[in-house]
């Protein structure tokens, strides 16, 4: 199940924005251009040099550390807040709308049975005769 997701502010975007728009020659705005071009290949690199691959497990631990059990407990904890949040977006029957329904089910159910048994009741003697 997806977390909830908070919305993130946008306010570094608009200042970039801002600071792109202060810019008045055609040198700096090509020069200004130039950086904005620049920062995303740079930031790609950085990222990919800070990126450390995750340590290895030790396979012999057999006790679990105390901070798994905590994280267990967090997501426990916050799936079951999700799914109190899911069933009061529920509509609920009426308590006429399901007996009508188990009313229905079980009037099938029998219908269903009475036919089965008679096609095997049917089945059964016609066997008799062919193996006589």
């Amino acid at each position: 199940m997806a977390r909830l997701q908070r919305k993130k502010t946008i306010s570094a975007k608009k200042n970039k924005k801002k600071q792109a728009l202060a810019v008045t020659s055609p040198q700096a705005k090509n020069d200004g251009v130039a950086t904005q071009m620049a920062l995303p290949v740079a930031a790609a690199k950085e990222s990919k040099k800070k990126q450390v691959p995750p340590p290895k497990k030790d396979v012999a631990k057999t006790r679990k550390e105390p901070g798994k059990i905590k994280s267990y407990l967090d997501t426990s904890i916050q799936f079951l807040r999700e799914v109190k949040v899911e069933l009061k977006k529920v509509t609920w029957p009426t308590r006429k709308q399901t007996m009508g329904s188990t009313v229905v089910v079980i009037i099938l159910v029998m219908i269903i049975s009475l036919f089965l048994g008679v096609v095997d009741g049917g089945l059964q003697i016609l066997l008799r005769l062919v193996l006589k």
